[in-house]
């Protein structure tokens, strides 16, 4: 990771954190009733404090490359970093993978109850949908309308919820899956979030047609790197380096791409993807302002957590 790349993902992460701050405050906005403090806290405990903000990051990075508004762009990544981390809050429940340390402390359920996590799990993917809608994000109603469609896809029956459900299911199935339906399931569940993220600011950017379906590839095949390494670090990262339980892919019994392809077919197939997603900023014609997602594909897939 080089020292500018460094800067620019801290610098995000950064700006992010203090959108998120800031909309997260304690005053009730324009058609409101109250804000219950419990709540509150606990979709704070959720969703600040922690993480490397890459979806926003790549939201952000995306829009600058192409030229876009950054205040717009800032907005729509925090929207995505909210949906990310009520996704976090909700699999760590005991219904899910019940985990009990995300980002190396007690998950929300801990540090709260089930019912209280529960419901910061929900408020924060309905603020993901306020804050897009919001006119302080976009003047334009239809890019804000295409941002909330597009993360709706990303994030519901047909993108990460829906991959949930294969991952549940796939985890009492006698039959191990194959390569293609781990493919299909871990690009519902966390490539599509990605994938958009990336599409979200070539929306508040106005890309065109071309440029847009490149990107969208750039997506799929960093979002395709991210899983493949994370699935590396599950077999090859202590708790500690992760900041959660490692190994529970082997403990679950769970299809992934190293219990298909080993350790050493992994990273090959990692980076291949990696190798995709740069191929695609070429064909989306950004030369050195693409430069910073090249080392943001790169980046996912040398990550150590």
């Amino acid at each position: 990771m080089s020292p500018d790349f460094a800067q620019r993902l801290n610098a995000v992460a950064e700006t992010v954190e203090a959108a998120l701050d800031a909309i997260l405050g304690p005053a009730p906005l324009a058609g409101e009733i109250a804000r219950p403090q419990r709540v509150l806290d606990a979709m704070r405990y959720g969703a600040l404090g922690g993480g490397k903000r890459l979806r926003p990051f790549l939201t952000v990075e995306t829009a600058r490359a192409l030229g876009g508004d950054a205040a717009a762009a800032l907005r729509a990544g925090a929207a995505i970093e909210c949906v990310h981390c009520y996704s976090l809050v909700h699999d760590d429940l005991p219904a899910m993978d019940d985990d009990d340390l995300r980002r190396g402390r007690p998950t929300a359920h801990k540090a709260f109850d089930e019912a209280t996590a529960i419901l910061a799990g929900d408020g924060l993917l309905t603020l993901a949908f306020d804050i897009l809608a919001d006119p302080a994000t976009h003047g334009d109603a239809e890019v804000r309308v295409a941002l909330c469609l597009g993360l709706a896809r990303a994030s519901g029956l047909g993108g990460m919820v829906g991959g949930q459900m294969l991952d549940i299911e796939a985890e009492s199935s006698a039959t191990p899956l194959d390569d293609n339906a781990i493919r299909r399931l871990q690009a519902m569940k966390t490539g599509a979030i990605l994938r958009f993220a990336v599409e979200a600011g070539a929306i508040v950017a106005g890309a065109d047609a071309r440029k847009r379906q490149a990107l969208l590839r750039y997506g799929e095949a960093l979002g395709s790197a991210f899983q493949v390494a994370d699935d590396i670090l599950d077999a090859e990262a202590t708790s500690e380096q992760l900041g959660k339980r490692a190994g529970k892919d082997a403990e679950r019994n769970k299809g992934t791409f190293v219990s298909i392809h080993g350790l050493d077919g992994a990273k090959r197939l990692r980076d291949r993807f990696v190798d995709e997603a740069i191929a695609a900023l070429g064909e989306a014609g950004l030369a050195g302002e693409g430069d910073i997602l090249r080392e943001a594909a790169r980046f996912v897939a040398a990550r150590a957590n």
